[in-house]
């Protein structure tokens, strides 16, 4: 299984067989990162430049190739459990779904970046036992009673209040 620096285990074997498109990818077959970002590497932009900025691996291409791939998550539901995540606002609390790294560099694959979304329960069993992130695992109790606990919040504030039932106008 692969492993992070420190040595505990990321749950896959293979990064890239979980890892999607990748985020540099447009909706028509271009390279984004050669678009935007030329001057970051000036030959590789000018290689996609010369092939009308085509992505040289395509969309189900071989990801390990390219210098500058990157899959990374919006990290709104558990890839493991399938738990969403809920977000209140003016709240600074822990996100239910944390971003998980999949890579950490290696050989083929210097550099790229390849992340998935766990549930804060999922990712400390992943890294602290021998789970994996393709476990048919079902969410955590206590992942349930928070996220619950901040569906229910986000309902009551949702509530329609008159300003004189919600403020005591004598404070």
């Amino acid at each position: 299984m692969e492993r992070t620096p420190d040595g505990t285990p990321v749950g896959v074997d293979d990064p890239y067989a979980v890892a999607g498109v990748c985020d540099h990818l447009t909706g028509d077959g271009r390279c984004r990162f050669a678009l935007t970002r030329a001057g970051d590497d000036p030959e590789f932009a000018a290689d996609r430049r010369a092939d009308g900025y085509d992505c040289h691996v395509g969309a189900d291409g071989e990801w390990s190739a390219c210098p500058h791939y990157r899959s990374t998550t919006d990290a709104k539901t558990c890839a493991r459990c399938g738990l969403d995540d809920v977000r209140l606002a003016h709240d600074d609390s822990r996100p239910l779904v944390e971003e998980h790294h999949l890579s950490y560099g290696g050989t083929e694959a210097a550099g790229h970046e390849i992340t998935v979304g766990l549930c804060r329960w999922c990712h400390a069993k992943v890294h602290k036992s021998i789970a994996r992130i393709d476990d048919d695992a079902s969410p955590a109790p206590e992942a349930i009673a928070e996220r619950e606990r901040r569906r229910g919040a986000e309902l009551s504030e949702s509530a329609f209040e008159t300003a004189s039932e919600r403020y005591d106008p004598e404070e």
